[in-house]
């Protein structure tokens, strides 16, 4: 990542090796201001996705997050929700990266690789669910404070993923001043690929907060296609729960076009309140 030049009409091999490349975080961190940034070789500075739409969110959601932090409890009731979520977010990580390697060992000795027109190679379905389902059998416990969730995740992985294509990758857009790591390049139930986040909460989120998960799709879109040339058709916010199915919101190709251009706007925005913050 970051210091390779991908060109339009990429080759599927370029393809593949472009997004191979995203696995590695080649931006470096900077601690030293009041809160994180990124820089590139060039020294460009990088905010990173979700801080940019925090500083962004409608009054009323900065409003509700100041009550919060306000009440008693606050911080370790935070402290709980991280831990939880890495937890989860570890597992479903785990299935999917061995499963992505059993599949790509059994595909390579059988040579039953195809490629689609988005130019991504796929194995057969039935491989990939396999490996998926041999994958999780050797997961991990998972604590008791986070089984739940993960246990959604889980699910929802085994039940409707096939294709894994890429798990953890980082992007960021140059001129555009944005960074942030996506959790999964997937096909799901036969289509793709889908750009996915996960996410972990107690109860049904806000239509809202899905909207506000939503642009972080956008963002993540818009980074992995100025990387890579690769275009996701469709994006997916998986929103584990403490029991039950996991709330779910699929967004179509023109809704992944809105989504990022929603959040085009509040990083234009974001960037004005850096420059007057400067002057």
């Amino acid at each position: 990542m970051g210091t390779c030049i991908y060109y339009p009409l990429m080759g599927t091999l370029d393809k593949q090796n472009a997004l191979a490349s995203l696995r590695k975080w080649t931006l470096i961190q900077d601690n030293s201001g009041p809160y994180r940034v990124y820089r590139d070789e060039k020294n460009n500075v990088y905010s990173s996705v979700t801080h940019i739409l925090k500083e962004t969110a409608p009054q009323q959601s900065k409003d509700a997050l100041e009550s919060w932090i306000k009440r008693p409890n606050s911080e370790m009731e935070r402290d709980i929700a991280c831990e939880r979520g890495r937890l989860s977010h570890s597992h479903a990580e785990y299935i999917l990266k061995l499963a992505s390697k059993f599949a790509r060992q059994s595909a390579n000795k059988r040579n039953i690789w195809r490629t689609g027109s988005d130019g991504l190679e796929r194995c057969p379905k039935k491989v990939t669910q396999w490996s998926l389902s041999k994958a999780a059998q050797s997961a991990p416990k998972v604590a008791w404070s986070a089984s739940g969730y993960a246990r959604g995740l889980r699910s929802f992985i085994l039940e409707r993923v096939t294709a894994i294509h890429a798990i953890e990758f980082s992007v960021y857009k140059e001129g555009f001043g944005f960074a942030g790591t996506a959790d999964a390049l997937l096909d799901i139930d036969g289509e793709g690929p889908f750009i996915v986040d996960w996410k972990t909460a107690k109860e049904a989120r806000s239509d809202q907060m899905v909207e506000q998960f939503c642009c972080q799709l956008g963002a993540y879109s818009l980074g992995l296609k100025s990387l890579t040339n690769i275009e996701p058709k469709y994006g997916a916010v998986i929103i584990a729960r403490r029991s039950g199915k996991p709330q779910i919101k699929m967004l179509n190709r023109l809704e992944l076009i809105g989504a990022e251009t929603e959040f085009l706007r509040r990083n234009e925005l974001y960037q004005k309140q850096l420059e007057l913050l400067t002057v």
